[in-house]
């Protein structure tokens, strides 16, 4: 990242392939849409793993930044 500011960055992320990490296991892929302050995230075309085996596909989800930690990997 160069000398821009988180808001830049943030930007920079949007509309790329994710791949977000639970701290309770689950995995989910999909579009980041947005990203907020408190690490809200907005995802589109989403699906969800748990240990490798597809759970469900959402069209849109939303996971709260307060789920507690979590990974994000970007252009996975």
């Amino acid at each position: 990242m160069e000398n821009s500011s988180p808001s830049a960055y943030i930007s920079s992320i949007t509309r790329k392939p994710v791949l977000v990490k639970l701290n309770n296991g689950s995995d989910f892929t999909g579009t980041l849409a947005s990203l907020d302050e408190r690490m809200n995230l907005a995802m589109e075309n989403t699906c969800e793993y748990l240990d490798g085996v597809l759970v469900k596909s959402y069209g849109d989800a939303f996971i709260r930044g307060n789920n507690g930690i979590f990974k994000l990997y970007i252009n996975f």
